[in-house]
């Protein structure tokens, strides 16, 4: 076995020797390779007796086992060393200037989220949010909605295990907040909403904004005024035109569709007139159920409530054709779409700046 030993002794001082990956690769195709030495030797292993196997099996295999440990020990050194060498080398310059143009962007739904607000504002109504996890009662009992009402049922709304579900509309906000504020109350209540539905228009979760005004001697002619107030200031152009359709909401009583008149130009909508007419949100005067619900007097406090949705809006007053598309997060979409930081809406320099 004093040729093994040599063997082993000379293939470990050419291993230690090479300094490249190449050289190392040269002695181990020396060593390993189909034609190597080692392999020789493994080789003969077949033709030798039970006997001899057992004497010179271990010796062999204990020959190649260092051999290939050797091998994986230096090349580690090897690249570890490559690698080294590499990062003394780089530098990045981190006082490199800045793109001319930012890549960040504003979404056109936080956009028209501050536009709202800011026209609300103006008008005296608060902000007020809530859970995006509601429970029944909040969600539909406490607004008047039947048991056996579609909105309830399992493929329009997403429910939990524990009988918990994903609010469906913004309306549970108005319900907390008549609960827990004395009157008179002004909000709007802008969020997430979901349901189970996904087509060009409908996406399983949308933005939604509600309004609620809650004080004595309410009437119609105030809801009136406040969306022909809001819509004027959100499309910016004082020839807006509403047409009020009686309807029907659980929640509300009277209820009245609110229809906004356009015309077409160059295949696109644009508000003003009354050539067309669209519908753009639903509302109606809050219904005294509701109220009394709340743990207030229907004879001392009326009101009325509004909703609509926040990415429709969008799509309307910015040209938008596809709903999903707002969800997508494609950055050619929002580089197109999307508003510069700088562009905060202000009733004085204009909502949609």
């Amino acid at each position: 076995m004093t040729d093994l030993a040599k063997l082993e002794s000379e293939t470990l001082a050419a291993i230690a020797a090479a300094d490249t990956l190449d050289a190392l690769e040269t002695v181990r195709i020396a060593a390993l390779g189909k034609q190597g030495s080692v392999s020789a030797l493994l080789k003969t292993l077949g033709a030798m007796s039970p006997e001899e196997r057992q004497e010179k099996g271990p010796l062999i295999n204990g020959l190649r086992e260092a051999v290939s440990s050797a091998i994986s020990q230096k090349k580690a050194a090897l690249e570890a060393a490559l690698l080294n060498a590499r990062l003394a080398t780089e530098r990045l310059d981190m006082s490199l200037p800045a793109p001319e143009t930012p890549q960040g962007s504003v979404h056109p739904v936080s956009q028209v989220m501050d536009e709202l607000a800011e026209i609300f504002a103006d008008m005296g109504f608060a902000v007020a949010t809530g859970p995006e996890i509601e429970d029944d009662w909040h969600n539909f009992t406490a607004l008047n909605i039947p048991e056996t009402h579609p909105a309830r049922a399992m493929h329009d709304t997403f429910y939990f295990p524990d009988g918990k579900l994903l609010r469906t509309h913004t309306s549970p906000v108005q319900i907390r907040t008549m609960m827990n504020e004395e009157p008179p109350i002004r909000i709007i209540a802008p969020g997430r909403v979901y349901r189970s539905d996904s087509d060009a228009t409908h996406t399983p979760m949308f933005h939604q904004i509600e309004g609620l005004v809650i004080d004595k001697g309410i009437h119609l002619g105030h809801l009136k005024w406040t969306l022909e107030t809001f819509l004027k200031g959100f499309f910016e152009r004082d020839d807006v035109v509403l047409r009020l359709r009686p309807s029907y909401f659980p929640f509300t009583e009277p209820s009245v569709e609110v229809d906004v008149g356009y015309s077409e130009i160059n295949g696109k909508r644009v508000i003003g007139g009354s050539e067309k007419w669209m519908e753009v949100l639903g509302s109606g005067m809050v219904h005294p159920r509701v109220i009394a619900n709340c743990g207030l007097d229907p004879e001392i406090w009326q009101g009325f409530a509004f909703g609509t949705g926040v990415d429709r809006l969008a799509m309307l007053k910015y040209g938008m054709d596809d709903l999903r598309a707002f969800f997508d997060g494609d950055l050619r979409w929002l580089r197109h779409y999307g508003f510069s930081a700088l562009d905060v809406p202000t009733l004085s320099g204009g909502v949609g700046a």
